[in-house]
């Protein structure tokens, strides 16, 4: 995500270019105008008002970026970046009004066959001039709208590339005419005209779309809740909400995580995630993060044993100078384990649990059942979003998973013996 400075800077540069290419489509505009009225090429003043309802959509993704890059207030403190799909809203509702105006012209004039003068240079000329253009046109736009994420100069550039074919059809249109050709120049008018409703629908549609908060973007929406459910310390079920405000995009995310997490600890994973979105997703405006308590229908657990008996294996009564350790998954009702893990540390002095605990971490462990933790180990796997709870030697891995269910065992929040008594190479 861009700083508040960099999102103004873009802002800018957008409505540079959506300035320019109103000045550009004036210019064409008003050229197909006055040659059409006065060498009498219909289709040409008819192309004429085309380029006129394209004007008004690259004018109001101009002012609707200019208004965008104001700064917050407390009046507006989320900024005025739905400014751009407002005008654009009301643009496309003015565009279809003239549609109709150009639609009824053309009628008229469908049957009428076109009086014939001298080959009509001038107006041949500005159609390819046209064609020219908006192929140049419509690079600028693309280019802009891809680097702001405007959806207003993205639609702009759609409709001047279709600018260049429509240009074409006028210009063949001209000299059909000129052949006498009945019906064409009535017919092209009528063309022209629809394309001018489907431009007006198209921004009403996504303008109306995007102010009532809808989601326009299920992929990208997918991305962000697989990516964010790979967070560490994240128990799944990543919600997001995704809604548009004129260029930018706001990010609702909802985030479930062990319900005895400490609150700091909560805000340092909230923090994570917003991190990762705004660091990977540059249109991205603002994010939430909410965190909730995951209610997971299957946890893993570990539990360090003293030998490999199934779920009748014994407790031993130290997490690190176990022999094995057994890794359970509990799911509503049943239990299964899923795997074993022999102790190879156990010849050495000190830190033997931190060395098990970067073994066994890959397990994404939720739960660890033990009747005795050094300190070290302790603080890393809470800093794991691991819940540690008492269990007592000699219980079967069973009767510890039964009384878990049944909430008979109690969480230490606290390591049973100080880290000074594992530096020595004592039991943690």
């Amino acid at each position: 995500m861009d700083s508040e400075k960099d999102k103004i800077i873009r802002l800018k540069q957008g409505q540079r270019i959506a300035f320019l290419a109103a000045f550009a489509t004036l210019f064409i505009a008003l050229t197909k105008a006055f040659v059409g009225y006065f060498f009498d090429a219909k289709v040409l003043v008819a192309d004429a008002f085309h380029s006129g309802a394209d004007l008004l959509a690259i004018f109001a993704s101009g002012f609707g970026l200019w208004l965008a890059a104001k700064k917050k207030t407390k009046r507006f403190p989320y900024g005025l970046y739905k400014a751009e799909t407002l005008i654009t809203f009301i643009i496309g509702a003015l565009i279809v009004w003239a549609a109709g105006e150009i639609f009824k012209d053309g009628y008229r004039k469908f049957f009428h066959i076109a009086s014939v003068g001298a080959f009509p240079f001038l107006p041949v000329g500005v159609s390819v001039m046209s064609i020219i253009a908006a192929y140049f046109i419509a690079k600028k736009e693309k280019a802009a709208g891809e680097a702001l994420g405007s959806q207003s100069l993205l639609a702009n550039a759609n409709e001047s590339f279709l600018d260049i074919l429509i240009s074409a059809v006028v210009l063949a249109g001209i000299l059909l005419a000129y052949a006498r050709i009945p019906y064409v120049e009535g017919a092209i008018i009528i063309l022209i005209s629809l394309l001018i409703v489907k431009l007006g629908l198209e921004n009403v549609w996504n303008s109306l779309l995007i102010l009532m908060d809808a989601n326009l973007d299920s992929e990208l929406q997918s991305e962000i809740e697989g990516n964010v459910n790979e967070i560490y310390g994240v128990k799944g079920g990543c919600a997001v909400k995704l809604r548009r405000s004129g260029p930018f995009k706001m990010v609702e995310c909802t985030i479930k995580t062990s319900p005895t997490l400490l609150v700091y600890k909560a805000h340092e994973l909230a923090d994570k995630a917003e991190d990762f979105i705004t660091k990977n997703y540059k249109d991205v405006e603002s994010v939430f993060i909410q965190i909730e308590p995951s209610q997971k229908k299957s946890l893993s657990a570990i539990i360090p044993i003293k030998d490999m008996n199934g779920l009748d294996s014994k407790v031993h009564g130290h997490f690190g100078r176990a022999p094995y350790y057994v890794i359970v998954t509990l799911n509503d009702e049943s239990e299964e384990i899923e795997d074993f893990y022999y102790n190879e540390f156990l010849a050495e002095k000190k830190h033997i649990g931190v060395k098990v605990i970067k073994t066994v971490i890959r397990y994404r462990i939720d739960l660890l059942f033990t009747p005795k933790i050094g300190e070290i180990s302790f603080h890393i796997l809470k800093d794991n979003f691991v819940d540690i709870y008492r269990a007592e030697e000699n219980m079967t891995v069973r009767d510890i998973v039964e009384r878990y269910r049944n909430g008979r065992v109690s969480l230490l929040t606290a390591p049973t013996h100080p880290v000074e008594e594992s530096q020595t190479g004592g039991k943690q």
